[in-house]
């Protein structure tokens, strides 16, 4: 059967009429100040069939006929949710909600089988609000969530490259979503980020525990879900924003616009951004050469609905030009130089010196990597009598090139391309007697090869995932609990692979069969690994503000291709990687305590956690026998990765004031610390030589106190004011082992913004924020950042090794909408 035809039958097959509908509407407003609520969700409860309301607060809904009677649901973020029972002698409504910041009563999607309250839920899930997102000025999302989010941190290479880490854990441990299909790229690099945009997310989702049980592997560590702003009935209005955004300290000038179209059966989206940067600066290093980026991504959107549920069509696509640095200096001025010459020809500690009109240009270097990132997926959730499922399909095609030949440009030094395609198909049972019975099917399957490169650290593989899974809740007056089994397999298979230098002495893959004389880097394989996943937790609502929880969760993940069979250099990363083909599956075996409070005047969550793994799996650098690390002419380290047991534990806790009598006014306070150990009999008692773990964040506070002045004024809305407090302590624990890692001293951060709203049109407000991020240009590196190890020598005239994290970054945004 063709492409066209499946989609056609997918879009179309539930569109027959329904000649017992009839529709009701309404508006919903504020309660106090009656300010129309826009973007609230009225959901028919038992149901699928939802609607937003738009910018002045109203909506259009048609139910089945036989519904009357049933129970509504009306929630937004910030409100107190309500619920009515419809009236067969009414038929429009006009509803208030009270504001709240009460957390318990969030919807969450993600890492649950099907939607569910926060509260009822005994995994740690926190949620990012549009709100949040709007007002943040980071470099891309990831570090947005960082900022909203204790235990999830990132491991960066440049303002424009963020890899999430939730708990201590991170690369293929943590499974990024969007819009609910996993994130599918080459993200095993340290340099290889998030292929997302940031102006397309509406909102966002952290769970912080294995989520093996719904996702399979790869998400042992936890989620990151992010929500793209999405099709939605708007009563045949355009309605949408448009967002401009710069930097001062990289220069980054930022455009993005959505556009969301609508009725009751169609409805659309479209969103486009372009946002580019120059190298950013520090107080120590002054502008760091090829640190710049030029990023678009364009998606479109394309979904129909009935009484019955949904069918949606999704485009998107991702291009990025990103700076790689290497961090190449002159010995005396520390002044950053630059690659002319090849291999043995090029004596690092002798480059030219990189001009200033260079580091000040927009243009890049010759020397940077291009990601390409083009999705198509379809969504589907339908009712089946009482019950109802979702199915999903989506094709990713993911284009990596780095270009690291300065003597020919447009050769690549790695060029790969991988192709996956992701499935899943859940069904949800009606609920009987309290129980909520889930069940489904998911995986993957994926090519990956090379094309014209001259760097190979990976195999050309496939690989094909497939498990299955089945999960209950069970709700009982103030009780919930879950419970739930999958299994899981996966196959990875790869064909000989040789490579023979050319005329240029540049390696390339044998390609006609000719192997004599040839060099065979990958030898072919197919392994098989499989597991079981389980889950069982519980919480127990005190009352409607405070909820005690408790989980415990077997997670399971395969070994990712480059840490089973990678031998080759990533010229991105600077590091030739080793694998190991004995690998087995990582288990991990965690418990989670929490208690989480939430009432109009505070909120407060506390949690525990305990994670041990088996065959834990992480990368040690290697060393000579004179314990010099094993590099070549271009200073590349070499890593191996290395399996163990592991423990990592900790402690997560918030704290928020907004007093109901003090209106605008919030204190709120995070804190987090992980603790990581390499648990090998070996390795027992050796500190810094071994037994702490790679890549541990240290102790983790931030505090923010901001107002918000409510304006009577006929221009200006309200107006906000923000001062908060980064402080990241020493982390005296870290892998000296081989000298993977160093100390890492303490420092503090201060950030300021301010912003306003200013009223224009029907009701619409222009939303602008300054913020002042590392207010006082404080010098510093974050344990987490990969350019902290990015330098040649052993000592410094000014005694500072290493890059520096981004100084002092002015910013100014405006949001306006539609």
């Amino acid at each position: 059967m063709r492409l066209t035809t499946i989609l056609f039958f997918i879009l179309f097959f539930s569109t027959g009429a329904f000649s017992q509908e009839i529709t009701i509407s309404g508006v919903i407003k504020e309660k106090g100040t009656e300010q129309a609520i826009s973007y609230g969700t009225i959901t028919l409860k038992s149901t699928p069939l939802k609607t937003k309301t738009d910018n002045e607060g109203k909506f259009v809904l048609k139910i089945p006929k036989n519904k009357i009677g049933s129970l509504l649901l009306i929630s937004s973020l910030g409100y107190q949710p309500q619920s009515i029972y419809l009236s067969k002698d009414k038929m429009v409504y006009t509803l208030f909600l009270d504001p709240s910041t009460n957390s318990l009563n969030q919807v969450i999607i993600t890492g649950v089988a099907r939607a569910t309250l926060a509260k009822e839920n005994p995994i740690p899930v926190v949620t990012v609000s549009t709100l949040k997102l709007e007002q943040a000025t980071e470099s891309n999302v990831i570090d947005v969530l960082v900022k909203n989010v204790p235990g999830l941190n990132a491991v960066k290479t440049g303002p424009n490259i963020s890899k999430p880490f939730i708990r201590g854990l991170g690369y293929n441990r943590v499974l990024t979503l969007y819009d609910g299909i996993r994130q599918e790229g080459q993200q095993w690099g340290d340099e290889h980020g998030i292929e997302v945009g940031p102006y397309n997310v509406e909102r966002a989702e952290v769970v912080k525990g294995p989520s093996s049980l719904i996702y399979g592997s790869d998400a042992l560590a936890g989620v990151v879900g992010l929500i793209p702003f999405s099709p939605k009935n708007t009563d045949g209005k355009v309605i949408g924003t448009f967002t401009t955004e710069y930097q001062g300290n990289n220069g980054m000038v930022g455009n993005g616009l959505h556009a969301i179209y609508g009725n009751e059966h169609w409805s659309y989206a479209l969103s486009g951004s372009y946002r580019l940067a120059k190298d950013y600066k520090n107080n120590i290093d002054g502008r760091v050469y090829n640190t710049g980026f030029k990023e678009v991504n364009t998606t479109a959107g394309i979904k129909y609905s009935n009484a019955k549920g949904t069918s949606s069509l999704h485009l998107t696509m991702y291009d990025d030009f990103q700076g790689i640095p290497d961090g190449s200096r002159d010995s005396l001025s520390r002044a950053f130089t630059y690659q002319t010459k090849e291999g043995e020809n090029d004596d690092i500690f002798n480059r030219p010196v990189v001009p200033k009109s260079v580091l000040n240009s927009y243009k890049q270097s010759d020397l940077n990597q291009h990601i390409q990132h083009y999705r198509i997926y379809t969504k589907n959730h339908y009712q089946v009598g009482a019950g109802d499922f979702d199915a999903t399909l989506a094709f990713q095609r993911n284009i990596r090139r780095e270009y690291t030949h300065p003597t020919i440009p447009e050769q690549a030094g790695m060029f790969v391309r991988l192709n996956t395609v992701n499935y899943g198909l859940d069904y949800h049972v009606p609920i009987f007697k309290e129980i909520e019975l889930s069940a489904g099917v998911n995986g993957m399957y994926q090519n990956n090869i090379s094309k014209n490169a001259t760097d190979f650290p990976i195999p050309n593989y496939t690989l094909f995932d497939a498990g299955a899974y089945t999960y209950a809740k069970w709700k009982h007056e103030k009780w919930t609990v879950g419970a739930g089994i999958r299994y899981d397999q996966r196959n990875l298979k790869a064909d000989d692979f040789y490579t023979r230098p050319d005329a240029m002495n540049f390696d390339r893959q044998v390609k006609d069969g000719n192997i004599a004389g040839a060099y065979l880097q990958f030898p072919s394989f197919n392994k098989n690994f499989h597991g079981i996943s389980l889950s069982l937790g519980s919480t127990y609502a005190l009352n409607d503000n405070i909820s005690l929880k408790a989980n415990i969760a077997r997670g399971y993940r395969a070994p990712s291709i480059p840490e089973f069979s990678s031998n080759g250099l990533d010229p991105g990363a600077h590091i030739t990687y080793l694998g190991n083909r004995n690998f087995k599956p990582e288990f991990s075996l965690q418990e989670d305590l929490g208690i989480e409070a939430s009432t109009n005047d505070f909120t407060a969550t506390f949690s525990l956690f305990n994670n041990n793994l088996s065959d834990y799996i992480f990368l040690s650098q290697l060393v000579d026998g004179n314990g010099n690390p094993i590099v070549d002419a271009q200073q590349n380290k070499t890593y191996k990765y290395q399996q163990s047991k592991a423990q990592l534990y900790g402690v997560e806790a918030t704290f928020g004031i907004h007093p109901t009598a003090w209106k605008g006014f919030d204190f709120d306070n995070s804190f987090a610390v992980t603790y990581g150990f390499n648990r090998s009999n070996e390795l027992k008692g050796k500190g810094l030589q071994g037994e702490y773990l790679p890549l541990i964040p240290p102790l983790h506070y931030l505090g923010s106190i901001s107002q918000t002045f409510n304006l009577k004024s006929s221009a200006f809305s309200s107006i906000n004011i923000k001062a908060e407090v980064d402080v990241n302590g020493a982390q005296p624990r870290y892998l000296a082992l081989n000298s993977t890692e160093t100390f890492t001293p303490n420092y503090t951060l201060v950030d300021v913004g301010a912003g306003t709203s200013i009223k224009y049109g029907n009701g619409k407000k222009i939303k602008f924020q300054m913020q002042v991020n590392n207010l006082l240009d404080k010098a510093y590196q974050s344990n987490l950042n990969r350019l902290k190890y990015f330098d040649y020598y052993a000592a410094s005239p000014n005694g500072k090794l290493g890059i520096y994290n981004m100084g002092r970054n002015v910013s100014v945004k405006a949001i306006v909408p539609f």
